[in-house]
């Protein structure tokens, strides 16, 4: 491989305007299929298999009009009259029909549209009040049974002080929202309470505006990864190369993304992990191989081949990390959920054209560039070196300090690791709720008013679909509707249950003209949509589901958002160990197959199950718990730990190879393992160093966005960059290998012979320039020399 590649990096520095002209032409074809075919992305939520998923389709078919949980771009809003009035009174009477209105005239609102929902709540709750008594009497129901159960949905408090209404924006789908008409009717909202003194909020999916991340979070990231740039190479062209690939690569790759909604529907989530990750790979892979090349004109005069010797070591390196964060990613389809199946296939590709850019394009620009790769020098680089002239920087120093006591040292990591992973035993994952957005918003606010009012379980109800097609006797479908009713009721935690529609044709006056097939019936919990209990409520309706269907002939399922997110939680749970084992499984392989070793493969495996359990808890702390203050405590999003799995794995091996790589190469020309530690830590810890910064900081950008996931995504992996670059691989690794010795590379004779040699470490190479002992080699380049060859 290494010969390959060093032939790739050669040629594209000779041929660098056939290289750059390639790259521009396929970034044109790519664009110009995004911007002439493309078609918008599609944010249908649906999980194949899943039960909810199964009782909606069954749901749709019934009722062919029902929308979906995810898709309805609803509002609730709440409105409260003062403490010690009642939203009856003449002033809040007129501020409701005012707002009424005013809601009417909202952008993306169809002012002649019926929206049959958005009436005042006390004339709406009398008037739901007489209907239920109405129908219990024609029916010779129980009135007083009829009242609860009209009480339990009613729109009005009891003491008339809160009530709520419901709107939909006159869109097909949620996506299609603008932030501007949430803005709008934000503003809407507190001019209202601002000038009448009825408070107004608002919660449901139609206040969730979809946007990918991006903007501010991303150039603050941009902003720092410049400044450590510059650090690393005191060079403003130096440090503009890796940012200018990372950003061709990303645009590359969301080009593409959009284009190849031509031929596939794809979620505007696609798009959410490719950047975040596309620019962290993309600068770090430049990055690496950008200072080996530096490192190389130290030995040579020949800068094609200084190019040709850095793409064929470190571009291999580069190569074999890559393929862990592609596999990381790419599995993420084991999953079954569609949305991850797309973000990590997306986020893979975007990889891809990191690695690419960083083979191709990068010793193009140095083609380009020549002589002034390293222009624009802000600073001197005069390292101190030893007895035998080799740069004594602050890597060998922390080196030599690990080899003092390796044992006390990976004593100390396990400990500190494994306390900062205790708070997992409280993780309680869920999707976010109106009811765990941060207190400030007018969704926690309209939440709480609503919970104060009508109790937890208003915010979380359960669709009960039943399904009556099987019952050949119409009388007896009507019958068979009311005892999955009682059914439902008599479940523990459950504060009302009730049948609120069938399929029953109707004539013009709404009077039914025939028998029904179907029916829904609305089960309120006792506690709110992310209360435990209410998740053994579902459990136990699931439990049931068979007798009651053997019972009356019908079939039952359960749907609802929240039944819907406690199912995608399930599979997310349910799906994690395959998960683990293809991930850890294949690159575990790939890193055998890399370092020639299986110490190394197992030590490196460990270190990150380290790193990730202390991410996941200090995850669990912060966001979970609220330690410190920082954020309002709320449950963890279910998809965080088998995301941070996935992308930790990736780059946690990248710093592996990047940092371990040059050990081997050391060992490989000679070096005992002490030694070969020492040289690793001389040549690569200042570049892995600024690789993890420069992650942190993209990542933390993140930690900006109002978005509670994002805040959360980027946090964590942020946390896990900092465990795992800097306390896993800058202590524990090299500790344990101090400890190993020469045993650290052993491998079976047998397992030696079959294993293809890829020649990572270059040691194929004419580097007739090189001086023999690999220990020679400095991380930098002289820059009174580099002036010399100017």
């Amino acid at each position: 491989m290494a010969r390959l590649l060093y032939r790739l990096g050669s040629t594209a520095y000779r041929r660098w305007p056939l290289f750059i002209a390639g790259w521009l032409v396929l970034v044109v074809a790519v664009g110009a299929i995004a911007a002439t075919a493309s078609k918008p992305f599609s944010d249908e939520f649906t999980i194949p298999g899943i039960p909810s998923e199964e009782a909606a389709d069954i749901q749709q078919e019934l009722f062919p009009d029902a929308g979906n949980a995810f898709d309805d771009a609803t509002v609730n809003v709440v409105v409260a009259a003062p403490e010690g009035h009642t939203l009856d009174e003449a002033p809040y009477e007129a501020a409701i029909a005012d707002l009424i209105d005013a809601i009417h005239g909202l952008p993306q609102m169809d002012p002649d549209a019926v929206q049959p929902g958005l009436v005042d709540p006390t004339a709406a709750a009398e008037d739901q009040r007489q209907m239920y008594v109405d129908a219990a009497t024609e029916s010779g129901g129980d009135v007083t049974a009829a009242e609860a159960d009209a009480a339990a949905v009613s729109p009005l408090s009891e003491d008339g002080r809160i009530g709520t209404m419901s709107f939909e924006w006159d869109l097909e789908t949620v996506a299609d929202l603008d932030a501007a008409s949430v803005d709008a009717f934000k503003e809407l909202l507190a001019e209202t309470t601002d000038e009448t003194g009825l408070i107004a909020e608002a919660n449901g999916q139609g206040m969730a505006v979809m946007e990918a991340p991006g903007g501010t979070a991303e150039l603050i990231g941009l902003g720092i990864a410049l400044f450590v740039l510059l650090l690393t190479f005191g060079s403003l062209m130096a440090a503009g190369m890796p940012l200018l690939n990372a950003i061709f690569g990303v645009a590359l790759s969301m080009a593409g993304v959009s284009a190849m909604t031509a031929v596939m529907d794809l979620s505007s989530s696609t798009t959410a992990l490719s950047s975040m990750i596309g620019l962290a790979v993309g600068i770090d892979y430049t990055l690496f191989i950008l200072a080996r090349y530096r490192t190389e004109l130290h030995h040579t005069d020949d800068r094609q081949h200084a190019a040709g010797i850095a793409v064929g070591t470190a571009g291999s390196a580069v190569v074999f990390a890559g393929l862990t964060v592609l596999i990381a990613l790419s599995a993420l389809s084991v999953v079954g959920i569609p949305f991850l199946t797309s973000m990590g296939l997306a986020a893979a590709a975007t990889v891809l054209i990191a690695v690419l850019v960083a083979l191709t394009l990068l010793p193009a620009l140095l083609g380009v560039t020549k002589s002034k790769a390293f222009g624009g020098q802000v600073r001197k680089y005069r390292p101190t070196r030893d007895d035998h002239g080799r740069v004594l920087n602050n890597g060998v120093r922390w080196a030599r300090v690990l080899a003092k006591a390796p044992v006390a040292w990976v004593a100390g990591v396990v400990i500190v690791l494994g306390a900062l992973s205790l708070p997992i035993g409280q993780m309680y994952l869920a999707f976010p709720s109106d009811s765990t957005a941060p207190s400030d918003t007018t969704q926690r606010k309209a939440a709480d008013l609503s919970e104060d009012a009508f109790g937890a379980g208003r915010q979380g109800t359960f669709v009960v679909v039943v399904d009556g097609r099987d019952i050949a006797d119409d009388g007896q479908r009507d019958e068979a509707f009311e005892q999955v009713v009682d059914w439902a009721a008599g479940q523990d935690g459950v504060a009302n249950a009730q049948l609120v529609a069938t399929n029953a044709p109707r004539d013009d006056t709404g009077a039914s003209n025939g028998p029904a097939t179907g029916a829904i019936i609305q089960l309120t919990p006792s506690s709110g949509p992310d209360d435990p209990a209410t998740l053994d409520l579902l459990d136990d309706l699931r439990a049931g589901q068979s007798s009651i269907e053997d019972q009356t002939d019908t079939v039952v399922g359960v749907t609802g958002l929240t039944a819907i997110t406690t199912d995608v939680s399930d599979q997310l749970n349910g799906a994690l160990p395959t998960y683990l084992a293809v991930v850890i499984g294949l690159a575990f392989l790939l890193l055998v197959l890399v370092f020639r070793s299986i110490l190394i493969p197992l030590t490196a495996t460990l270190g990150f199950l380290l790193s990730v359990l202390a991410t996941l808890g200090a995850t669990v702390a912060v966001f979970q718990e609220g330690a410190f203050g920082i954020f309002d405590g709320q449950p963890l999003v279910s998809f965080i730990p088998i995301f941070v799995i996935g992308v930790v794995f990736g780059l946690a091996m990248d710093y592996q190879v990047f940092l371990v790589t040059r050990m081997r190469e050391a060992h490989v020309h000679g070096l005992s393992t002490h030694e070969a530690v020492v040289d690793g830590f001389r040549n690569s810890a200042r570049v892995v160093t600024a690789a993890a910064a420069i992650m942190i900081a993209v990542f933390s950008g993140f930690i900006m966005e109002d978005d509670a996931i994002i805040k959360s995504m980027g946090f964590a992996l942020a946390m896990a960059i900092v465990f795992d670059a800097f306390i896993v691989r800058m202590v524990l690794i090299p500790s344990l290998l101090y400890i190993l010795g020469d045993k650290a590379w052993w491998l079976p004779a047998w397992l030696d012979r079959i294993l293809p040699n890829v020649d990572i470490e270059g040691e194929s190479l004419e580097r007739d320039s090189a001086p023999l002992n690999i220990a020679d080699l400095d991380d930098d380049l002289d820059p009174d020399r580099e002036l010399a060859s100017v």
